[in-house]
């Protein structure tokens, strides 16, 4: 419950200081700012690890062209 308290403040918090950023900023060098680029818990969500997958064709070599523990052909 205090999660979501928390949550909720800073949604708050970052809307404000998106706008304050944003009458303050110079169009022509820099993009519109957005709230989510000062909440830290959104900035936690888009910072997962993306996990990359890597050649799995060593592991069918194995398993299923040469199974361990049945009659060879």
């Amino acid at each position: 419950m205090s999660e979501g308290h928390g949550r909720a403040a800073w949604a708050h918090t970052s809307a404000i200081l998106a706008l304050l950023a944003n009458a303050h900023r110079d169009p022509k060098k820099h993009s519109a700012f957005t709230p989510g680029d000062f909440n830290p818990y959104e900035a936690q969500e888009r910072c997962k690890p993306h996990t990359k997958t890597r050649d799995l064709s060593v592991l069918k070599a194995v398993f299923v062209d040469h199974p361990q523990g049945g009659s060879k052909p």
